[in-house]
């Protein structure tokens, strides 16, 4: 085929594809002579990216503490972009789940592993100052990582423990939010007091929460494992990768944040509160709110002992 052939084929193409739309071939390809060359830094908004680390101190390390956290949500962007995918596809093939769980897990096996950055990136006596600028912002506030629980797990899973007798798939979502693991590290129980880091949460992020929980109710990851074929769902490297992904999440993830914060709020010179103030240890600790996105697919003694000894 020559080339005139290739360039009138190209053209038919086009044709083809802005008819489909009413659009009108030759005005597109006139914007096309005065369109300037892509180049990397505007594809990738490199000026853009670059300039959304503004410090509130002079203090160096602080740098180092926006950049990981913008990190982080930039990777829990990515891994919602797969779930999104995922959890949308009406029956997703076994190849198809099994591709996609693999994206979302080395996202977060990248997350695990970047903790060193922060345990030791930064010099305590430098964090202990600028922390008091922070409060009461609290990591807590990733609405993503929310987002991620939610498109994960049946909801049940993420309730309280206390009142997961309590709540079934016919609660109303808004009772079911109020009882959520998350509400225990900023809520009084006894006189159901809202710490201000929880109520600017809620506000900000409560209905975008309420209309998640109800979309992802049915189409989570779970459901979709359950989706497939029974001896697929019994296959024991997709069953060991199911594992790896809610162990990584629930346990792996959150210790390696727990012994950074044990660093730097538990140092010598540190209150040992965290800066939105809430009750951190109760709140990241697993073996006490037991977070587990597919309860099933453990053994009742690992269960029992999850989160312990690590």
């Amino acid at each position: 085929m020559n080339t005139e052939t290739l360039y009138q084929d190209k053209i038919k193409a086009l044709e083809t594809k802005f008819k489909a739309i009413n659009q009108n071939t030759e005005t597109h390809l006139e914007g096309l002579l005065w369109s300037k060359p892509i180049t990397y830094w505007d594809y990738i908004q490199t000026d853009a990216l670059l300039n959304l680390q503004i410090q509130r101190t002079t203090l160096p390390d602080e740098m180092v503490f926006i950049m990981y956290h913008q990190i982080n949500e930039l990777l829990f962007k990515m891994i919602l972009w797969e779930i999104d995918q995922l959890c949308h596809t009406k029956l997703p093939s076994t190849k198809y789940f099994t591709e996609k769980l693999g994206r979302i897990s080395r996202y977060f096996d990248m997350l695990t592993t970047s903790f060193d950055i922060m345990t030791d990136g930064m010099e305590v006596e430098q964090y202990l100052k600028f922390r008091n600028t922070l409060t009461p912002a609290s990591g807590f506030q990733s609405a993503q990582y929310r987002l991620i629980e939610f498109a994960s797990t049946d909801l049940i899973n993420l309730i309280d423990a206390r009142f997961r007798a309590t709540i079934d798939r016919n609660t109303p979502y808004e009772h079911a939010f109020e009882h959520l693991y998350w509400q225990a590290a900023g809520k009084d129980y006894k006189t159901g007091e809202k710490s201000y880091l929880i109520q600017q949460f809620e506000k900000r992020y409560k209905k975008q929460f309420l209309d998640f929980m109800e979309e992802y109710n049915t189409i989570n990851v779970w459901r979709k494992f359950k989706q497939l074929p029974e001896e697929d769902q019994k296959n024991p490297v997709l069953v060991e990768a199911m594992r790896h992904y809610d162990k990584t999440v629930n346990i792996t993830w959150v210790m390696g944040h727990f012994r950074t914060a044990v660093k730097y709020i538990e140092s010598s010179e540190g209150n040992g509160e965290a800066t939105g103030g809430s009750d951190w240890k109760k709140y990241m600790l697993p073996k006490y709110q037991k977070r587990i996105f597919f309860p099933e697919l453990w053994t009742k003694e690992e269960l029992d002992n999850w989160g312990e000894n690590v």
